[in-house]
Protein backbone atom coordinates (compact mmCIF):
# COMPACT_ATOMS: atom_id res chain seq x y z
CA UNK A 1 0.00 0.00 0.00
CA UNK A 2 1.39 3.61 -0.76
CA UNK A 3 1.56 6.67 1.65
CA UNK A 4 -1.86 7.91 -0.56
CA UNK A 5 -3.67 4.72 -0.76
CA UNK A 6 -2.93 4.48 3.02
CA UNK A 7 -4.28 8.25 3.65
CA UNK A 8 -7.33 7.32 0.90
CA UNK A 9 -8.42 4.16 3.38
CA UNK A 10 -8.09 6.00 6.90
CA UNK A 11 -10.24 8.67 5.36
CA UNK A 12 -12.53 6.00 4.03
CA UNK A 13 -13.10 4.12 6.69
CA UNK A 14 -13.41 7.04 9.22
CA UNK A 15 -16.98 7.28 7.30
CA UNK A 16 -16.55 11.08 7.98
CA UNK A 17 -18.06 13.80 6.20
CA UNK A 18 -15.32 15.15 4.88
CA UNK A 19 -14.54 11.93 2.16
CA UNK A 20 -17.85 13.18 0.56
CA UNK A 21 -16.29 17.03 0.18
CA UNK A 22 -13.19 15.83 -1.31
CA UNK A 23 -14.43 14.23 -4.21
CA UNK A 24 -14.69 16.55 -6.47
CA UNK A 25 -11.39 17.97 -6.07
CA UNK A 26 -8.42 18.12 -8.70
CA UNK A 27 -5.92 14.96 -7.91
CA UNK A 28 -3.27 16.95 -6.46
CA UNK A 29 -5.16 18.60 -3.91
CA UNK A 30 -7.45 15.36 -3.38
CA UNK A 31 -4.14 14.03 -2.26
CA UNK A 32 -3.37 16.72 0.20
CA UNK A 33 -6.16 17.48 1.87
CA UNK A 34 -6.27 13.78 2.53
CA UNK A 35 -3.22 13.28 3.81
CA UNK A 36 -4.27 16.34 6.03
CA UNK A 37 -7.46 14.48 7.30
CA UNK A 38 -5.43 11.54 7.69
CA UNK A 39 -2.76 13.44 9.61
CA UNK A 40 -5.50 14.71 11.85
CA UNK A 41 -6.92 11.04 12.72
CA UNK A 42 -4.07 9.97 13.39
CA UNK A 43 -3.26 12.09 15.79
CA UNK A 44 -6.49 12.22 17.29
CA UNK A 45 -6.87 8.12 17.45
CA UNK A 46 -3.23 8.35 20.15
CA UNK A 47 -5.66 10.13 22.56
CA UNK A 48 -8.97 8.38 22.01
CA UNK A 49 -7.46 4.66 21.53
CA UNK A 50 -4.32 4.59 24.81
CA UNK A 51 -5.98 4.19 27.89
CA UNK A 52 -2.47 5.67 29.36
CA UNK A 53 -2.05 9.44 29.03
CA UNK A 54 2.03 8.69 29.41
CA UNK A 55 1.68 6.41 26.58
CA UNK A 56 -0.19 9.05 24.63
CA UNK A 57 2.16 11.71 25.83
CA UNK A 58 5.30 9.27 23.85
CA UNK A 59 3.61 8.78 20.45
CA UNK A 60 2.31 12.31 20.41
CA UNK A 61 6.18 13.36 21.01
CA UNK A 62 6.78 10.51 18.35
CA UNK A 63 4.64 12.54 15.63
CA UNK A 64 6.17 15.39 16.21
CA UNK A 65 9.31 14.01 14.87
CA UNK A 66 7.54 12.71 12.11
CA UNK A 67 6.72 16.60 11.66
CA UNK A 68 10.15 17.91 12.21
CA UNK A 69 11.52 15.01 9.38
CA UNK A 70 8.20 16.06 6.77
CA UNK A 71 10.13 20.01 6.82
CA UNK A 72 13.77 19.17 7.47
CA UNK A 73 14.73 16.55 5.28
CA UNK A 74 18.02 18.39 4.84
CA UNK A 75 19.60 16.79 8.04
CA UNK A 76 19.04 13.39 7.06
CA UNK A 77 15.98 12.94 8.55
CA UNK A 78 13.10 10.83 6.35
CA UNK A 79 9.45 10.41 7.73
CA UNK A 80 8.60 6.64 8.39
CA UNK A 81 4.72 6.60 8.40
CA UNK A 82 2.68 6.33 5.86
CA UNK A 83 0.85 9.22 6.19
CA UNK A 84 4.02 11.72 7.37
CA UNK A 85 5.41 10.44 3.69
CA UNK A 86 2.20 11.16 2.14
CA UNK A 87 2.34 14.86 3.75
CA UNK A 88 6.19 15.21 2.74
CA UNK A 89 5.28 14.97 -1.17
CA UNK A 90 1.70 17.66 -0.72
CA UNK A 91 3.74 19.86 2.31
CA UNK A 92 5.56 22.53 0.54
CA UNK A 93 3.71 23.00 -2.54
CA UNK A 94 0.68 23.37 -0.42
CA UNK A 95 2.15 25.41 1.62
CA UNK A 96 1.47 23.68 4.78
CA UNK A 97 4.22 24.21 7.85
CA UNK A 98 5.55 22.25 10.80
CA UNK A 99 4.65 24.81 12.71
CA UNK A 100 0.85 23.98 12.26
CA UNK A 101 1.05 20.76 12.33
CA UNK A 102 2.40 21.08 15.78
CA UNK A 103 -0.34 23.04 16.85
CA UNK A 104 -2.63 20.42 15.91
CA UNK A 105 -0.77 17.84 17.85
CA UNK A 106 -0.63 20.35 20.53
CA UNK A 107 -4.88 20.59 20.54
CA UNK A 108 -5.05 17.05 20.18
CA UNK A 109 -2.92 16.80 23.69
CA UNK A 110 -5.07 18.91 25.23
CA UNK A 111 -7.36 16.44 25.80
CA UNK A 112 -4.75 14.61 28.20
CA UNK A 113 -4.91 17.57 30.29
CA UNK A 114 -8.70 18.92 30.81
CA UNK A 115 -11.86 16.88 30.34
CA UNK A 116 -14.06 20.12 31.21
CA UNK A 117 -13.80 23.57 30.06
CA UNK A 118 -14.86 26.25 32.05
CA UNK A 119 -16.10 28.91 29.70
CA UNK A 120 -16.13 29.54 25.83
CA UNK A 121 -13.12 31.29 25.76
CA UNK A 122 -10.95 28.54 26.91
CA UNK A 123 -13.23 25.76 24.63
CA UNK A 124 -12.49 28.29 21.71
CA UNK A 125 -8.99 27.99 22.60
CA UNK A 126 -8.70 24.08 22.11
CA UNK A 127 -11.22 24.47 19.15
CA UNK A 128 -8.99 26.51 17.54
CA UNK A 129 -6.02 24.18 17.64
CA UNK A 130 -8.09 21.10 16.81
CA UNK A 131 -10.43 22.59 14.06
CA UNK A 132 -9.17 26.13 13.12
CA UNK A 133 -5.84 25.05 12.51
CA UNK A 134 -7.21 22.84 10.18
CA UNK A 135 -8.98 25.37 8.38
CA UNK A 136 -6.48 27.30 7.53
CA UNK A 137 -4.69 24.74 6.21
CA UNK A 138 -7.25 23.69 4.57
CA UNK A 139 -7.55 26.93 2.74
CA UNK A 140 -4.24 26.97 1.81
CA UNK A 141 -4.59 23.58 0.02
CA UNK A 142 -8.01 24.40 -2.08
CA UNK A 143 -6.24 28.32 -2.85
CA UNK A 144 -7.26 31.86 -2.04
CA UNK A 145 -6.32 35.33 -3.57
CA UNK A 146 -7.95 37.43 -0.78
CA UNK A 147 -6.47 37.08 2.65
CA UNK A 148 -9.69 37.47 3.78
CA UNK A 149 -10.33 33.87 3.05
CA UNK A 150 -8.56 33.07 6.59
CA UNK A 151 -10.54 34.46 8.32
CA UNK A 152 -13.52 32.66 7.21
CA UNK A 153 -11.30 29.19 7.24
CA UNK A 154 -10.78 30.12 11.01
CA UNK A 155 -14.06 30.39 11.66
CA UNK A 156 -15.37 27.82 9.52
CA UNK A 157 -12.98 25.05 11.58
CA UNK A 158 -14.60 26.46 14.74
CA UNK A 159 -17.72 25.99 13.60
CA UNK A 160 -17.59 22.17 11.90
CA UNK A 161 -15.77 21.11 15.99
CA UNK A 162 -18.74 23.05 17.64
CA UNK A 163 -21.02 20.73 15.38
CA UNK A 164 -18.76 17.64 16.19
CA UNK A 165 -19.02 18.64 19.99
CA UNK A 166 -22.58 18.71 20.00
CA UNK A 167 -23.26 15.60 18.13
CA UNK A 168 -21.06 13.93 20.43
CA UNK A 169 -21.80 14.61 23.69
CA UNK A 170 -23.09 11.21 25.00
CA UNK A 171 -20.11 9.71 22.98
CA UNK A 172 -17.53 11.90 25.00
CA UNK A 173 -19.58 11.43 28.19
CA UNK A 174 -18.76 8.01 27.94
CA UNK A 175 -14.95 9.07 28.39
CA UNK A 176 -15.93 11.45 31.27
CA UNK A 177 -15.31 14.68 28.60
CA UNK A 178 -17.54 17.53 28.58
CA UNK A 179 -16.89 19.89 26.25
CA UNK A 180 -19.90 21.95 26.81
CA UNK A 181 -18.52 25.44 28.98
CA UNK A 182 -19.26 24.37 32.56
CA UNK A 183 -20.88 27.94 33.18
CA UNK A 184 -23.09 27.59 30.48
CA UNK A 185 -24.32 24.14 32.09
CA UNK A 186 -24.78 26.29 35.00
CA UNK A 187 -26.60 29.23 33.58
CA UNK A 188 -29.58 26.12 32.22
CA UNK A 189 -29.48 24.14 35.01
CA UNK A 190 -28.05 21.16 33.62
CA UNK A 191 -25.02 19.43 35.95
CA UNK A 192 -22.15 17.35 34.97
CA UNK A 193 -24.19 14.29 36.60
CA UNK A 194 -26.95 14.42 34.52
CA UNK A 195 -24.61 14.16 31.49
CA UNK A 196 -22.53 11.53 32.52
CA UNK A 197 -25.73 9.95 33.70
CA UNK A 198 -27.61 10.71 29.99
CA UNK A 199 -30.60 12.83 31.92
CA UNK A 200 -31.86 14.14 28.59
CA UNK A 201 -34.20 17.11 30.32
CA UNK A 202 -35.85 19.87 29.07
CA UNK A 203 -33.18 22.16 30.87
CA UNK A 204 -30.29 19.88 28.89
CA UNK A 205 -32.56 20.64 25.54
CA UNK A 206 -32.70 24.22 26.16
CA UNK A 207 -29.02 24.17 26.52
CA UNK A 208 -28.49 22.02 23.22
CA UNK A 209 -30.63 24.57 21.47
CA UNK A 210 -28.12 27.88 22.46
CA UNK A 211 -25.21 25.43 21.31
CA UNK A 212 -26.83 24.79 17.96
CA UNK A 213 -27.59 28.44 17.39
CA UNK A 214 -23.65 29.50 18.66
CA UNK A 215 -22.60 27.09 15.78
CA UNK A 216 -25.00 28.36 13.31
CA UNK A 217 -23.67 31.88 14.16
CA UNK A 218 -20.13 30.97 13.27
CA UNK A 219 -21.33 29.23 9.56
CA UNK A 220 -22.88 32.74 9.24
CA UNK A 221 -19.79 34.32 10.77
CA UNK A 222 -17.51 32.23 8.23
CA UNK A 223 -19.49 33.34 4.97
CA UNK A 224 -19.81 36.44 5.44
CA UNK A 225 -15.91 36.57 5.81
CA UNK A 226 -15.62 35.00 2.90
CA UNK A 227 -14.05 37.12 -0.38
CA UNK A 228 -16.35 36.66 -3.72
CA UNK A 229 -13.56 35.92 -5.23
CA UNK A 230 -12.35 32.91 -3.23
CA UNK A 231 -15.86 31.35 -3.45
CA UNK A 232 -14.96 28.78 -6.20
CA UNK A 233 -11.43 28.08 -4.51
CA UNK A 234 -13.14 27.72 -1.27
CA UNK A 235 -15.95 25.30 -2.45
CA UNK A 236 -15.03 22.10 -0.39
CA UNK A 237 -15.14 23.64 2.66
CA UNK A 238 -18.82 24.90 1.46
CA UNK A 239 -19.97 21.20 0.72
CA UNK A 240 -18.81 20.02 4.22
CA UNK A 241 -20.63 23.14 6.10
CA UNK A 242 -23.69 22.07 3.80
CA UNK A 243 -23.24 18.88 5.35
CA UNK A 244 -22.88 20.00 8.77
CA UNK A 245 -25.70 22.00 8.61
CA UNK A 246 -27.57 19.60 7.57
CA UNK A 247 -26.35 17.44 10.58
CA UNK A 248 -27.19 20.12 12.79
CA UNK A 249 -31.07 20.71 11.32
CA UNK A 250 -31.23 17.00 12.20
CA UNK A 251 -29.91 16.84 15.61
CA UNK A 252 -32.65 19.85 16.50
CA UNK A 253 -35.24 18.22 14.44
CA UNK A 254 -35.15 15.28 16.09
CA UNK A 255 -34.76 17.19 19.93
CA UNK A 256 -31.66 17.13 20.51
CA UNK A 257 -31.61 13.84 21.71
CA UNK A 258 -27.79 13.24 21.55
CA UNK A 259 -26.52 11.91 25.15
CA UNK A 260 -28.32 8.53 24.09
CA UNK A 261 -27.97 8.26 20.30
CA UNK A 262 -24.80 9.67 17.73
CA UNK A 263 -27.37 11.44 15.26
CA UNK A 264 -25.39 10.99 11.04
CA UNK A 265 -26.75 11.40 7.95
CA UNK A 266 -26.50 8.28 5.31
CA UNK A 267 -24.05 8.12 3.00
CA UNK A 268 -26.71 9.04 0.00
CA UNK A 269 -27.23 12.22 1.61
CA UNK A 270 -23.71 13.64 2.37
CA UNK A 271 -23.24 12.47 -1.57
CA UNK A 272 -26.50 14.09 -2.29
CA UNK A 273 -25.73 17.52 -0.64
CA UNK A 274 -21.88 17.58 -2.00
CA UNK A 275 -22.97 16.94 -5.41
CA UNK A 276 -25.44 19.54 -5.20
CA UNK A 277 -23.24 21.92 -3.36
CA UNK A 278 -20.66 21.67 -6.34
CA UNK A 279 -23.36 22.05 -9.01
CA UNK A 280 -24.27 25.52 -7.77
CA UNK A 281 -21.08 26.56 -7.82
Amino acid sequence: MTPDQYCQEKAVQSGSSFYYSFLYLPLEKRRAITALYAFCREVDDVVDECTDAMVARAKLAWWRQEVAAIFDPDHGNKPSHPVAKALADVGRPFNLTAERLNEIINGMEMDLDYNRYADFDTLRHYCYHVASVVGLCSAEIFGYRNPETLRYAEDLGLAFQLTNIIRDVGEDASRDRIYLPQDELLRFGVSNADILNLQETDNFRRLMEFQIERAESYYTRAFAALPAEDRKSQRTGIIMAGIYRALLKEIRDDGCHVLRQRVSLTPMRKLWIAWRTWMKG
